[in-house]
């Protein structure tokens, strides 16, 4: 297990540092492929040593080879995330159908991220494409039947999303929630029944609550991205493997 664990964890260090291309380029409508990754100040062509994820930045003692500049802390820290995401889908599910939706899951999540902190922007390919292999994973796994009745779950959360953002909208006098929210909840409702969906992005809005007050005083706007933390929610309902009845349970003192 321990082999697998390690073999999950570098395949999700060099998914995540390709997701952080992904998250940095969709939004600016550039090519993920072409030109190949480069210093963002000087355009020095990187080579292969200087794409190692998270050992080529601390090699480099977080500097451009050729410009010394320095590299943003989020390619790492990212590219870790993601690492420990892919050893963490693997350790609670194994090598199970069930496994899919959490890579998935955690993909996204790095995506969003990076796009989301950076430009406040979730690219609508990458929901786009989340959902219909979401959409596969559920015919495979529960048919076609059960597999369009989570297509409606995702609807559901999508009309309560725009719901809530014309609420937030009309009491606020100002944009409450982004577009690429609203989306997002769509394809993410997917993974679960509305009630786990609602619970999770419950514990998305607790999660951001301390955020934006980060938000607020380091960025001086009311600004938030999140996208982030709605996936996190997510992930936090998807690895903890909660169902319907524990939490019935819970919230009743049922033992």
């Amino acid at each position: 297990m321990t082999i697998y664990l390690i073999l999950f964890f570098i395949i999700g260090l060099l998914f995540g540092s390709f997701y952080n291309v992904v998250g940095l380029r969709l939004p600016k409508k550039e090519s993920i492929i072409y030109p190949s990754s480069h210093c963002p100040k000087c355009n020095h062509k990187l080579s292969w040593y200087e794409l190692i994820p998270v050992l080529s930045y601390i090699f480099l003692k977080g500097k451009c080879k050729n410009c010394k500049e320095k590299i943003s802390i989020m390619y790492p820290v990212m590219e870790l995330i993601s690492g420990i995401l892919f050893a963490l889908s693997y350790y609670s599910f194994g090598l199970t159908l069930s496994i899919i939706p959490a890579l998935l899951t955690s993909s996204i999540f790095v995506i969003i991220v990076v796009s989301d902190l950076n430009y406040y922007i979730i690219p609508d390919s990458i929901l786009a494409i989340y959902g219909i292999l979401m959409f596969i994973y559920n015919i495979i796994s529960k048919g076609f039947l059960e597999a369009c009745t989570y297509v409606v779950y995702g609807l559901i959360m999508f009309i309560f999303m725009y719901l809530l953002m014309k609420l937030g909208n009309f009491l606020f006098k100002e944009e409450s929630l982004g577009g690429g929210d609203i989306k997002l909840m769509g394809v993410l409702g997917q993974l679960f029944n509305p009630f786990m969906s609602f619970i999770s992005l419950a514990l998305a809005s607790l999660i951001a609550i301390p955020s934006s007050l980060f938000f607020n005083i380091k960025k001086k706007d009311n600004i938030i991205p999140f996208g982030p933390f709605i996936t996190g929610g997510f992930l936090i309902m998807l690895f903890s493997k909660l169902d319907l009845q524990t939490i019935l349970d819970f919230l009743t003192f049922t033992k």
